[in-house]
């Protein structure tokens, strides 16, 4: 790619940006250069009172994201940052002023794919199982591979089951939903929960256990996919999550509902669990179709089998 400076793309931005909308004075734009595959453009124009000004053309974000990815490919000097600014002229026949910063900010850096906080939430998860029995080790009801950014279907290197052997019980638990995602810098546990299973060990064998993980491992992508189901579960208690498949009959929902237990020492503070219930219909006759997320039916149903919120 040709070599460019800031003089180079201040030329090139000022044509495009100075066909501002109708009472624009000024404008600011912040972009990211490209990270972990993503970069980013936000910003817009402003009038005079300082109020944001409508612009329907995609023309400026299009112009500054071509000008930080040649800034960034001639740049000897390492930045992910820029800030353009630009600014009506006082007259009509003088020059609009366009500005561009560049710098570097660590704190928007991408996780890399060999980051250790990946193994720090493993360890972590781990550790709390070990708290409640015995971990099978190298059970998996799936060990999907990541991409190069370590990326799974749970946007972080982990997507797997875990098998636990309590007294009485066994339990089946996802590992991988609250590791940091890879690829971003928000200092997030992922999708901020896990997933568990109950089932009373007497009740199970192989080809069962291995069907229960790879549901489990289908709602961790569901849950990797909605948006702050960890949320909503706290504040309804219980939802009514999904519905099963005829291999599950008679069961035909599940339910997602609220455990008082917490995984801590992750990364970025303690980690609820969500535990997941396979449910007849006959369990939730006469529900309120309307209500949100069926809570009050998912709540009764649980109750009905002793299972405390």
């Amino acid at each position: 790619m040709a070599s460019c400076s800031i003089d180079d793309a201040i030329r090139e931005l000022v044509p495009v940006l100075s066909r501002a909308p109708a009472g624009a004075v000024s404008g600011e734009w912040t972009a990211t250069t490209m990270q972990a595959g993503h970069s980013s453009s936000t910003g817009g124009y402003r009038d005079a009172a300082g109020k944001q000004v409508p612009d329907d053309s995609r023309d400026p974000l299009r112009a500054i994201g071509a000008v930080v990815e040649k800034l960034d490919a001639a740049s000897s000097e390492r930045f992910n940052r820029v800030v353009v600014r630009w600014r009506k002229p006082a007259l009509p026949f003088m020059r609009a002023q366009v500005t561009i910063e560049t710098s570097f900010d660590p704190s928007i850096v991408p996780r890399g794919p060999d980051d250790p906080i990946y193994e720090r939430a493993a360890s972590a998860r781990r550790a709390f199982w070990q708290g409640r029995g015995s971990v099978r080790e190298g059970f998996a009801a799936e060990r999907a591979s990541a991409n190069s950014y370590a990326q799974t279907k749970w946007f972080g290197p982990h997507r797997h089951i875990l098998a636990i052997d309590a007294p009485g019980r066994m339990i089946l638990a996802t590992d991988g939903l609250s590791t940091p995602w890879a690829g971003i810098s928000e200092p997030e546990n992922g999708v901020e929960c896990e997933l568990f299973m109950e089932f009373g060990a007497a009740t199970l064998v192989a080809t069962t256990i291995g069907d229960w993980g790879n549901l489990l491992i289908n709602l961790g992508d569901l849950v990797a996919d909605g948006h702050r189901i960890a949320r909503d579960v706290e504040k309804h208690g219980a939802v009514l999550f999904c519905r099963l498949t005829e291999d599950y009959a008679p069961l035909t929902r599940i339910v997602l509902s609220r455990d008082p237990g917490r995984i801590d020492g992750m990364p970025f503070g303690s980690v609820p669990l969500i535990r997941a219930t396979a449910i007849a219909e006959a369990e939730i006759d006469g529900s309120d179709p309307g209500e949100d997320w069926g809570a009050t039916a998912a709540r009764l149903a649980l109750a009905k089998r002793g299972i405390e919120l």
